[in-house]
């Protein structure tokens, strides 16, 4: 089998325009980025590391010669992390017109439950945590902009449940479950910041997307190790995206009219792979009890976490 083919999305002329993309140091992000770049816009490119970031903003200029694109350091692991980019975007009051929330890791073949350095487990706070306080601590320069918001799911955030008593997997822990625990944590957040908006906090466009199957990133040989039989392989490699492609959904939600909260993603077969467009939201995503519920659970957890470090 070979993989599906769609033409890239067509983007609007995006100079004067500055855009925040969090993993953009390889695979999907570093597409997105390309995209944007191509485009004219201005990139700002949060990174843990510098040398994978220099390479991507020369790859980034392989197609954009005339690309900006400033590096800047991120670890969404280490909440100090989080606080210091935030601080020095509202300090500089850097123009941020797009922040694209594609960062993301997944752990598979690892059965041990890693912590990140603040004491969470490092799925939910790399995935959700990280880019929920780094969101809203930029909400109000996002809200004088008329910013718009992206947040990128994922497949799984469509197929996994959450589970309220067990947010960080403490009791039952697999690395799928906790990825997918994650994303469907970020895309409640994603829906509610959505709802806000709609409500009078104004000021933000909030849409959202999933990438589809992307055999040709950094989580694919951990997939393939689990997948002894090949039929996921098989299924992958013929229906899933390149890295290019799969950065399409993300981009039209970057520049779409459609009213928000959108939901894009590849409108192939079992939304694998093909041409980006409109997708049917995950109906769990839109509860807005729950929706309510994730956002107050995070500014907890960020309080006690804040709270502990002053202690």
């Amino acid at each position: 089998m070979s993989r599906t083919q769609a033409s890239p999305v067509t983007l609007p002329d995006l100079r004067g325009r500055t855009a925040l993309v969090t993993g953009a140091s390889d695979g999907v992000g570093v597409e997105i980025a390309r995209g944007l770049a191509a485009a004219g816009a201005d990139l700002v490119l949060p990174v843990r590391n510098r040398v994978k970031g220099e390479r991507a903003v020369e790859r980034i200029r392989e197609s954009a010669p005339d690309a900006r694109a400033e590096l800047v350091d991120l670890d969404l692991a280490r909440l100090d992390s989080v606080r210091a980019l935030a601080a020095a975007v509202l300090a500089e009051r850097t123009p941020l017109d797009l922040v694209v929330l594609n960062a993301g890791i997944v752990l598979l073949g690892d059965r041990v439950r890693h912590m990140s350095a603040d004491g969470f487990e490092l799925h939910f706070q790399t995935n959700f945590l990280g880019h929920f306080a780094l969101t809203t601590a930029l909400l109000p320069l996002l809200q004088q902009r008329g910013a718009r918001v992206v947040v990128q799911l994922s497949l799984a955030a469509g197929v996994s449940r959450l589970a309220w008593d067990d947010l960080q997997c403490e009791r039952r822990y697999s690395p799928l479950r906790a990825y997918g625990a994650s994303k469907v944590a970020l895309g409640l957040f994603g829906c509610e910041l959505a709802r806000r908006a709609a409500a009078g906090d104004g000021g933000v466009t909030v849409h959202l997307s999933h990438p589809g199957v992307v055999p040709d990133t950094g989580i694919a040989p951990a997939m393939r190790a689990r997948d002894r039989g090949g039929l996921g392989r098989r299924l992958a490699d013929g229906l899933g995206n390149t890295p290019a492609q799969a950065a399409q959904p993300a981009l039209l939600a970057a520049v779409t009219n459609a009213p928000a909260p959108g939901f894009f993603g590849p409108t192939g077969a079992l939304h694998f792979g093909g041409a980006a467009g409109p997708v049917r939201p995950y109906r769990r995503l839109a509860d807005p009890v729950d929706g309510a519920r994730m956002w107050a659970v995070a500014e907890q957890l960020l309080q006690d976490r804040s709270d502990a470090v002053r202690a």
